[in-house]
């Protein structure tokens, strides 16, 4: 028996979400669209009836509100999906998501409702996060081009998952610069999930030594505990190609947003370093600015790396930031 039976019937499928927009945007199935029963102040309204005055009353409400929206929810409905495929859910598979399916078989539609709904959904997605698939971690000190190390790997056909691309965050104190808004928690678990979906489980899936916190995403500890136990390779290029590589990353935004960033990790620079790096941003200095930065990103590097004695596959010295050249070599080692 599928152990994730709705993981497995959502790719390539519709998916309406007959949630409220409040509870949409608090997390949702990748690609899902909203398709709202309820506005947030009618859910309120159905929800309070319904605790005051009983099933019923709420059930009259609720059907005040939808009916006369009903020809519209069929319009949309059809516009979404032509073909009148469609998989519906609310938050636990109950009446809202069985309204809408059974509106929408009325009008023809072949509909699924997804059985316990959002909640089991959300069931499925923590445990396929506890699955031990072949992770292998690229590690490296700051600046070193991990992220573009992995999009090459891709390229040449490995399995990758950006856990930077998906936080939407670069995971230093500067990580935000540049980025689209963070997803929720929540939502980061989805998409997360949705992209290990794609994935073989019989072959290495390579993510990037990411610590716990990737701005303000957390890694569910499950996911965490198997990437601290995974087997990592390390790459390393000199500090001058880092320096090069983090001004050309970093040099395009503004002043004060580097000084927000150099501000926040004030106290683990500490104030020698920190009036160090201030004063050369403001000489427009930025390579002394990186080099006096990585003074403690590359300290909490080698202090995480040995805290958590990390399995190692091997450890390799490139005088070059060829992301392709760099890839084509980690091929090359042993499975």
């Amino acid at each position: 028996m599928d152990k994730f039976p709705i993981l497995k019937q959502i790719p390539g499928r519709k998916v309406l979400d007959v949630r409220s927009p409040a509870e949409y945007l608090r997390g949702h199935i990748p690609g899902a669209i909203n398709f709202p029963l309820f506005n947030d102040e009618e859910r309120a309204a159905v929800g309070t009836a319904y605790k005051q005055e009983g099933k019923e009353k709420a059930l009259i409400l609720g059907l005040q509100f939808v009916g006369p929206r009903m020809a519209e929810m069929v319009n949309r409905a059809l516009e979404i999906s032509p073909e009148k495929e469609l998989v519906v859910h609310c938050w636990r598979g109950g009446m809202r998501s069985s309204s809408i399916g059974w509106l929408l078989k009325q009008a023809g539609f072949q509909t699924t409702v997804l059985t316990g709904g959002y909640k089991a959904y959300r069931h499925e997605v923590q445990r396929y996060l506890g699955l031990p698939l072949q992770y292998k971690v690229l590690s490296g000190p700051t600046g070193s081009g991990k992220t573009s190390v992995l999009h090459a790997l891709k390229e040449l056909g490995e399995q990758v998952i950006d856990l930077e691309g998906l936080a939407s965050h670069k995971g230093s104190s500067f990580g935000a610069l540049g980025m689209y808004e963070q997803p929720a928690i929540e939502y980061f678990e989805n998409l997360l999930v949705a992209e290990l979906l794609k994935m073989d489980p019989d072959r290495s899936v390579w993510i990037e030594d990411e610590s716990r916190k990737i701005g303000k995403v957390v890694l569910q500890e499950a996911f965490w505990n198997h990437k601290i136990n995974a087997p990592v390779l390390r790459i390393n290029v000199p500090l001058h190609l880092r320096v090069s590589r983090l001004v050309e990353d970093y040099g395009r935004f503004t002043a004060d947003e580097l000084e927000a960033g150099i501000v926040r990790i004030s106290k683990r620079l500490g104030p020698q370093h920190v009036k160090n790096a201030l004063e050369a941003l403001r000489n427009g200095d930025l390579e002394q600015v990186a080099q006096t930065c990585l003074v403690y990103y590359d300290k909490a590097y080698a202090y995480s790396f040995e805290r958590n004695k990390r399995k190692q596959i091997a450890e390799l010295h490139f005088d070059h930031m060829d992301a392709t050249k760099i890839a084509r070599e980690i091929q090359k080692l042993p499975a």
